[in-house]
């Protein structure tokens, strides 16, 4: 049997890569079964909830959702026709664009999002924070922040 080789990467390296490819599977695994166990709400919609309830007036241009939430034109089309047919968000219009389209959180969606974002943050406390001391939070952040290339703060 041929080892595999990895090449321009140190074992350390690709232990650390490995590490975090586990740690966020896990993360969100976990975060996906509590969801739907007690809130028959997938991480992903709950994730298109959340981001539509922090947006100006509930609403997002489609695209603007899709890159937000990580997902395809496609794959957010399919996942807002599943919200829309729960009642949970509504498609509008775009007054300026003929051809663009909102997602609306509908108040239903806003009370699902509440009812399900406790079960949501003590996941996160559970499955991330608690294994951090305070110092370590701080350079997480710091570390990531090299990563993400969207520029959140």
């Amino acid at each position: 049997m041929t080892l595999l080789r990895h090449e321009g990467l140190t074992a350390d390296e690709l232990a650390v890569w490995r590490m975090l490819q586990r740690a966020q599977v896990r993360i969100t695994r976990h975060l996906e079964a509590e969801l739907l166990v007690a809130h028959d709400l997938p991480l992903a919609s709950y994730d298109v909830l959340m981001q539509l309830a922090e947006a100006p007036e509930w609403r997002l241009r489609m695209n603007d959702l899709a890159e937000r939430v990580l997902l395809s034109r496609s794959g957010l089309t399919r996942l807002i026709d599943r919200l829309q047919r729960d009642g949970l968000v509504a498609r509008e219009a775009c007054a300026d664009d003929a051809r663009g389209l909102f997602a609306v959180l509908t108040e239903r969606g806003e009370a699902r999002l509440a009812e399900a974002t406790p079960t949501y943050l003590r996941g996160i406390r559970t499955q991330f924070l608690d294994m951090l001391g305070p110092d370590e939070i701080g350079e997480v952040r710091s570390m990531l922040a090299k990563l993400d290339i969207t520029g959140a703060p």
